[in-house]
């Protein structure tokens, strides 16, 4: 039986409508496990220590005042020599001690002067304390008032003379931190997936935040709060 061209059409569009519901079953197939694929959760961890600071900054400033510069800037030098003896005396070393900037103040020369001044010149002097050793400046620090009978006032509580604190051993903590932050973050969504009767699947994007380092109060500066937060987003699937 000779079989006509309208057959062989008619077998070809079958095939092509049996394919074309195959590759629609495929990509629907295709389709809904993307779909589940998108399913994510983000979730953040936070990680926090305390640290003693190990590195301290601290500026001894005080002014004197005299109508004689030669006898002012004598007397200044004495008393720069007695502040080191201080901080000698208390357990500073050479290398951990220096001479800051000196600033000489002639009150007649300013454009206003009062003609009532007593003093015409005036001297802000600063001894500069460079430590790894907070203990050993918290300890100077209350005994500061010795200069006093000698004559020196040290200037206290003021924005340029503020003892600084710092923390300087941050990228030994980092990893330690991170680790932890990454582990909290997990239990978070861990906890979300169980109770959205889901699993927690791979790490779909992760972001970590920026270090930072404060005081943990204002009575305590020498002891520091270091804190990160991590971010990251988990896909999901039933």
């Amino acid at each position: 039986m000779n079989k006509t061209p309208g057959f062989y059409t008619v077998i070809a569009a079958i095939c092509l409508s049996i394919g074309l519901i195959l590759l629609g079953f495929i990509i629907k197939s295709a389709a809904v496990d993307v779909k589940s694929m998108e399913r994510s959760v983000q979730v953040k961890g936070l990680a926090e220590r305390e640290v003693s600071a190990d590195t301290v900054i601290w500026p001894l400033q005080y002014s004197d005042a005299d109508n004689d510069l030669e006898k002012l800037v004598s007397r200044v030098e004495q008393k720069n020599d007695a502040v080191i003896a201080f901080l000698k005396l208390h357990g500073f070393d050479d290398d951990e001690i220096s001479t800051g900037s000196q600033s000489i103040i002639d009150k007649q020369a300013r454009e206003y002067a009062n003609d009532n001044q007593k003093f015409r010149y005036l001297v802000r002097a600063n001894i500069i304390v460079y430590s790894n050793a907070p203990d050993k400046v918290q300890n100077a620090l209350s005994k500061v008032s010795q200069l006093a009978k000698q004559g020196i006032a040290i200037v206290q509580n003021s924005y340029e003379t503020k003892v600084e604190y710092l923390f300087t051993g941050l990228n030994d903590i980092k990893p330690a931190m991170v680790q932890e932050a990454t582990e909290k973050a997990r239990e978070v969504a861990n906890k979300f997936a169980k109770d959205s009767n889901s699993t927690l699947g791979k790490i779909k994007s992760a972001r970590q935040g920026q270090f930072s380092i404060s005081n943990r109060d204002s009575n305590t500066p020498h002891i520091k709060k270091v804190r990160v937060v991590t971010s990251v987003e988990y896909y999901l699937s039933d």
